[in-house]
């Protein structure tokens, strides 16, 4: 159980003594985790990863309370961003696969503006549907072709954990992450809210606010359900897991 700048350091060591393997990092948060629940083939994908970086308020407080020192002071756009910073001084290189051209310009722009020593060596925006076996290949290669040392894999959870489940024997890279909405926060295209209420543990109540449409389910079905199924295993009435 790490903190977010254990999860920077250890995507640094396997770049530098562990290039030839291509490491999986999930970093999600309570929906990914009901996701796991209720989809089996997602769950193996979890337990497959070789790092769990976990993110949002509930996860930390559940973390907390079973012991873990953990602190509420990054979440997934963090991880991109810090590790952004770590790379344009390092010489680290960068890919980003998914979500939109627009969405992936703007964020290169962005990290480019902040880091000018930045390396990200390509993007890919594939379409909003299942690829053929041809397209599929394609992406691939293209990624090989430049074998970046971060894989950053913006397809939405749990799209995006899957796709790397399924190629990470194909990918020339180190690190391979999903990085869920981390592209449209740090392009600007979805506003963060300010300091003190992440700080607080309320971010969700900004993307409710912001993104009712896409967030309602997560806070008023899958936080509910979370927190139940969390009581019931601590209290020892049922058993999760292997």
């Amino acid at each position: 159980m790490v903190d977010i700048p254990d999860v920077l350091s250890l995507m640094e060591h396997w770049i530098k003594e562990e290039h030839d393997i291509c490491h999986h990092v999930v970093n999600s948060g309570m929906h990914g985790v009901m996701e796991a629940h209720r989809d089996s083939n997602l769950r193996e994908v979890f337990e497959s990863a070789d790092l769990f970086a976990l993110d949002g308020i509930l996860m930390v407080l559940i973390a907390r309370l079973r012991g873990f020192k953990i602190k509420k002071k990054h979440t997934g756009p963090d991880i991109l961003w810090e590790f952004a910073r770590a790379a344009s001084e390092k010489g680290y290189t960068n890919y980003f696969y998914g979500d939109e051209e627009p969405v992936l310009l703007r964020l290169e722009e962005r990290l480019k503006g902040e880091f000018p020593n930045l390396q990200i060596v390509g993007h890919r925006s594939p379409p909003f549907r299942q690829l053929t076996p041809e397209e599929d290949a394609a992406d691939v290669a293209a990624i090989n072709q430049v074998a970046p040392d971060v894989l950053w894999v913006g397809l939405g959870m749990p799209k995006q954990e899957k796709w790397i489940f399924e190629h990470r024997s194909q990918l020339k890279t180190t690190v391979a992450m999903g990085s869920g909405a981390a592209f449209k926060f740090v392009s600007g295209d979805i506003s963060r809210g300010p300091d003190w209420l992440r700080n607080m543990g309320f971010e969700w109540l900004w993307r409710l606010l912001s993104e009712p449409k896409r967030i309602w389910r997560r806070v008023f079905i899958d936080a509910p359900q979370f927190i139940g199924l969390v009581a019931l295993e601590m209290t020892g009435l049922r058993k999760f897991g292997r």
